[in-house]
C-alpha cells in the first residue's frame, strides 16, 4: 500500500485522537502523536508501529504550556512530509459560568482556541509550498446548541467552526482541504466525563463511539464536505442554515441603522 505521508494528531492518549491514530495507521500514514500523558501515548505509538509497519512518534506536550506549544509548532514547520493535521486536543469542563474558576476558563480558551490556531498557522505555509494538505479541526455540536453549563466550551467550539470555514475560503482554492468535525455525544473522557459518569445519564444508543466518529469524519472528507455533522441525515439541513447565516453577514452596507432602531420623529 502506498504511503500517504505523515499525519500529526493532537490529544492522542485516548478517545477521538487515539481512534484517528488507529484508523490512519491502517491507512498507511506515518504518525506523530501529541498528548500530555506520556506512557499511554508512547504505548500507542509503539503498538501501532509494530502492528502496521508505519512510523509512529510520540511527543509529550501540554499545548497550554508556551514552551511545549512552540516545540510542537517547530516540529510541524520542520516536517516536510506533513500531509494531514488533526487538531483534536480540547478541554470541556462542565460547570456553570460563575462556578468556573477563571484560570480554568482561560486554560480552556488556550487549548481549544489559541493552540489550535497556532498549530494551524504553523502547518499552512509548508502545505502551500508542497502543493496541498488537509487540516481537520474538531469542533462540537455545542458550537450551535445552547446549553448553559457549557458556555465557555461552546463558545470556543463556535470559534473552531467559523475559523475553519474562513480558512477554507482563504486557502481552499490553493490545494488545502479543511474539515470542521462537529460531533454530537461521543464517548470520550473530555472534562473527566468517564470518571464523573457523564454518559450514564444517556441511553447507550445516543452516544457515538470514537471509532464510528472517525470513520464518519474520513468518509465526509472523501465526499469533499467542509463540515461533517455525523448525525445529520441530509447535508441540505446545514446548507440552508449556513446560507441564512451568511445572508445576515452579507447584508448591504449602509451608514444608516435599520429602521427599527430609529426612534419615531428623529
Amino acid at each position: 500500500m502506498q504511503r500517504k505521508g505523515t499525519a500529526i494528531i493532537t490529544g492522542t492518549s485516548s478517545g477521538i485522537g487515539a481512534a484517528y491514530a488507529e484508523r490512519l495507521a491502517r491507512e498507511n500514514y506515518d504518525l506523530v502523536l501529541i498528548a500530555r500523558r506520556r506512557e499511554k501515548n508512547e504505548a500507542l505509538a509503539q503498538r501501532l508501529q509494530q502492528q502496521t509497519g508505519i512510523k509512529a512518534r510520540a511527543l509529550t506536550a501540554d499545548l497550554t504550556d508556551a514552551a511545549d506549544l512552540r516545540r510542537v509548532e517547530a516540529h510541524i514547520e520542520e516536517n516536510a512530509d506533513l500531509t494531514l493535521l488533526i487538531n483534536n486536543a480540547g478541554r470541556g469542563d462542565i460547570l456553570p459560568f460563575t462556578a468556573m474558576p477563571r484560570d480554568v476558563a482561560e486554560n480552556m480558551i488556550a487549548l481549544n482556541v489559541t493552540a489550535l490556531t497556532r498549530l494551524t498557522h504553523a502547518a499552512i505555509p509548508g502545505m502551500l509550498l508542497r502543493g496541498g494538505g488537509t487540516i481537520i479541526n474538531v469542533s462540537s455540536g455545542l458550537a450551535y446548541g445552547v446549553h448553559p453549563p457549557f458556555s465557555v466550551y461552546g463558545a470556543t467550539k463556535a470559534y473552531v467552526s467559523h475559523f475553519t470555514e474562513m480558512l477554507h475560503e482563504e486557502f481552499g482554492s490553493k490545494g488545502i482541504r479543511f474539515q470542521a468535525l462537529v460531533p454530537g455525544l461521543t464517548r470520550t473522557n473530555l472534562g473527566d466525563a468517564e470518571e464523573k459518569g457523564f454518559f450514564d445519564q444517556f441511553p447507550k444508543e445516543m452516544v457515538m463511539s470514537p471509532e464510528d466518529l472517525v470513520a464518519t469524519s474520513l468518509a465526509s472528507l472523501s465526499m469533499g464536505e467542509l463540515f461533517c455533522f455525523p448525525l445529520l441525515e441530509s447535508a441540505d439541513t446545514w446548507e440552508r442554515a449556513s446560507k441564512a447565516i451568511k445572508d445576515i453577514g452579507h447584508a448591504v452596507l449602509s451608514a444608516t441603522p435599520a429602521a427599527r432602531y430609529r426612534r419615531t420623529g428623529d
